[in-house]
This record gives structure tokens, C-alpha cells and sequence, in this order.
């Protein structure tokens, strides 16, 4: 066989074997082409496996359930949401004074008489308060009293109210239930709405101010600068707390952390608005005393007997502590029956009994432990 007649068949298969590696490529595309047709048109193959139908059992909630829920919460009480508008007197300098402030928080309308209950970071050293309705209704508002350690305060409303809110029952909260924030954060978006859960109860907020905020509903609901005072509601429309603050980071290291919010169960919101309401301030036991908080820093440092307690600093002279017998310079270590330490403050140990009331106090005096009993006083608390 010639050389030319070799070359010739060389190229023929060649050619023959292009055509064919073709022929797949495209007889492929073809193919998927043709699949991804049929599955759009067509039933799958009878033996491929068909998709289970997804059972819900009667106990279950759809998704569409619990939106549907949400939206008649949001209709039903969204009326009784107010923004609640502060204007706090400017300081002076050495230029003169400044101008007047504004802060602004939320709150929630408690009865037709105008009463709105809000926090009370939201109004402290106002001059002035007004509050707007969800319509955009301003009305001027007069501040009836407030309870710092509650952070609490109860407004009243001058005009016509839209709606009034339904207050829940917070003792029957359970985490993972939904609950939905209403408020104006920023102050200019208002009412407006964000849905969490539940995420824990009973939490405790050391403020930083010798007291500590106690049983506080945790929520991941989403609360901003603005929200403040606004309600908390669960599934059904009801109020079941107030809320109050965020924490955007812990005591550890630099990490900022998101879903901390914490508000103020409604039963306690609504005892202390009582109080109130009633008698324009909130009635609180009282000892008479001036004191140190004492710490086992504190302790090492000034060779104290003891790690944790207070220090009576001064004592007024007729005051409940006197009377009971508590001189200048003991240390209280207990107060009834909870001791003094990390977890339990003085003011949050002292404000579980009420006015009134004959309880024990412990009390270091020098190195000697000895027990005496004092009748509390009342002390007023806003106003």
C-alpha cells in the first residue's frame, strides 16, 4: 500500500471520529434539554419515587397560621401604641445656655382616661411631654409618677383615646413563644413592628446604679433607641411586657452581641402603674441609712470581717434603722432572710418586704455577728 493510500484512510478515520465525538456532544444537550422539558410538562417516571405529601397533625401550626396571628395581634393593639416625645432643658457653658433637647420613646394607652404607660428613662428630667398617636395626632401629656427601679412611668394624656391595649397575664409566659415589639425606634419610624420569641425569663440586669433589674423577659425580637417604653404582645393582642433595654455586649472581651432585648413583665408594670395612678408615687420600705456597698476588693483593702454587705455610713437619727437599733459603722450582711453578696443587692434585697413591715436584719459590729429588728418605713419613689 502506497503511502498516499495510507495517509488517505488516516484521514478518513480521522475525520469520521470528529464527526462522531460531535454527534455525543451534542446528542447530549440535546438530551438534558429534552429532560429538563419533560419535567416541566410532564409527570416524573413511574419508576422514580413521588414526593411524600407533608402530613400536619392537628396540633401543629402552619407558618401561614402564626403570620395570620401576628397581623390581628398588630391590628388589635397597634392603635394604643403612642410615641412619647421628651423635651429636656440644654445645659449652660461658659457661652451660655444650650438649646433645649428632644428624646423620644414609646408607650402603651392603659385606660380611656388617657393613662399611658411608658419607661422611665424615657421622660426623666423632662419639662415637657407630649405624645403621638398612631394617626400622627399630637397631644400634650402631663407626667402622673414614676418608679426609677422599675425603670416605669405612667403618663396622662390630654384628648380622645384611639384604642385602649389589653394587659396579658406574664406569669404564664414560656420561652419560644412568638411575641411581637411595637415602638417608634429613632423616633421617626413609627409603630413599627418586629417579631422574636421568648428567648428566656427571670433574667437579671445589673444597672450599675446599686440596684440590679430583676425578672426581666428576655426577647429576640429586634428593640432599638426609640422602643423604649413600648409594649411587648404575645399571639393573642396582649400586652405582656414593657420594653426597656438591650445589651449590645457583655462584661467579656469585645464581642458585640444581637437578640438581647429585655422588657418588663406586664404584672409588674401594671401593680406598680396601680400605685401610680392611685397615689401618684410608688411606696417602697426604707431603712434611713446611707451605705457602702461591700466587696471582697473593698473587704481586702480596709481588713473588713466580712466580703459582702453594706457599710452604714451615716444613719438619720430618728430613721426606721435607728430605732431598730443599727449603729454607724455596722456592716448589714442579711436583710430577713436573704444574705448579701454578688446576686443579691441591697436595694433588691430590701424591696421584697413591704412598709410597714418587722423583719430581722444581721449586722456586723466590730468582729461580733449580732441579730436586730426594725420596722421598716415608706419612702416615696417619682411623683
Amino acid at each position: 500500500m502506497s503511502w498516499k493510500r495510507t495517509l488517505y484512510i488516516l484521514f478518513v478515520v480521522l475525520v469520521a471520529g470528529v464527526s462522531a465525538l460531535s454527534g455525543v456532544v451534542a446528542g447530549g444537550v440535546a438530551v438534558y434539554s429534552a429532560v429538563r422539558r419533560n419535567q416541566s410538562t410532564a409527570a416524573l417516571p413511574v419508576s422514580l419515587p413521588q414526593p411524600t405529601p407533608v402530613q400536619i397533625q392537628a396540633n401543629e401550626i402552619s407558618v401561614t397560621q402564626v403570620d395570620t396571628a401576628v397581623t390581628k395581634a398588630v391590628e388589635s393593639v397597634g392603635s394604643s401604641v403612642v410615641t412619647v416625645v421628651s423635651t429636656i432643658p440644654g445645659g449652660t457653658t461658659l457661652l451660655g445656655r444650650l438649646p433645649d433637647q428632644t428624646a423620644s420613646g414609646s408607650g402603651a394607652i392603659i385606660s380611656s382616661d388617657g393613662y399611658i404607660l411608658t419607661n422611665n428613662h424615657v421622660v426623666e428630667g423632662a419639662t415637657k411631654v407630649d405624645v403621638i398617636l398612631a394617626d400622627g395626632t399630637q397631644l400634650p401629656a402631663k407626667l402622673v409618677g414614676t418608679d426609677i427601679y422599675a425603670d416605669l412611668a405612667v403618663l396622662q394624656a390630654q384628648g380622645e383615646m384611639p384604642a385602649v391595649a389589653t394587659l396579658g397575664n406574664s406569669d404564664g409566659l414560656k420561652p419560644g413563644e412568638t411575641v411581637i415589639a411595637i415602638g417608634s425606634p429613632l423616633g421617626d419610624f413609627v409603630n413599627t413592628v418586629t417579631v422574636g420569641v421568648v428567648s428566656a425569663l427571670g433574667r437579671v440586669i445589673d444597672t450599675g446604679k446599686g440596684y440590679q433589674m430583676e425578672d426581666l423577659i428576655q426577647t429576640d425580637a429586634a428593640i432599638n433607641q426609640g422602643n423604649s417604653g413600648g409594649p411587648l404582645v404575645n399571639l393573642a393582642g396582649e400586652v405582656i411586657g414593657i420594653n426597656t433595654l438591650i445589651v449590645r455586649g457583655g462584661g467579656f472581651g469585645s464581642a458585640v452581641a444581637e437578640g438581647l432585648g429585655f422588657a418588663i413583665p406586664v404584672n409588674t408594670a401594671r401593680a406598680i402603674a396601680d400605685q401610680i395612678i392611685e397615689k401618684g408615687y410608688v411606696a417602697r420600705p426604707y431603712l434611713g441609712i446611707r451605705w457602702l456597698t461591700v466587696t471582697p476588693r473593698l473587704a481586702r483593702s480596709y481588713d473588713l470581717p466580712v466580703e459582702w454587705g453594706v457599710f452604714v455610713s451615716e444613719i438619720g437619727s430618728e430613721s426606721p434603722a435607728a430605732r431598730g437599733g443599727v449603729h454607724q459603722g455596722d456592716i448589714i450582711t442579711r436583710i430577713g432572710d436573704i444574705d448579701l453578696d454578688e446576686n443579691h443587692s441591697f436595694i433588691n434585697a430590701l424591696f421584697i418586704y413591704e412598709p410597714g413591715e418587722t423583719i430581722p436584719l444581721e449586722i456586723v459590729r466590730g468582729r461580733q455577728k449580732i441579730e436586730v429588728q426594725v420596722t421598716l418605713g415608706e419612702t416615696k419613689t417619682g411623683g
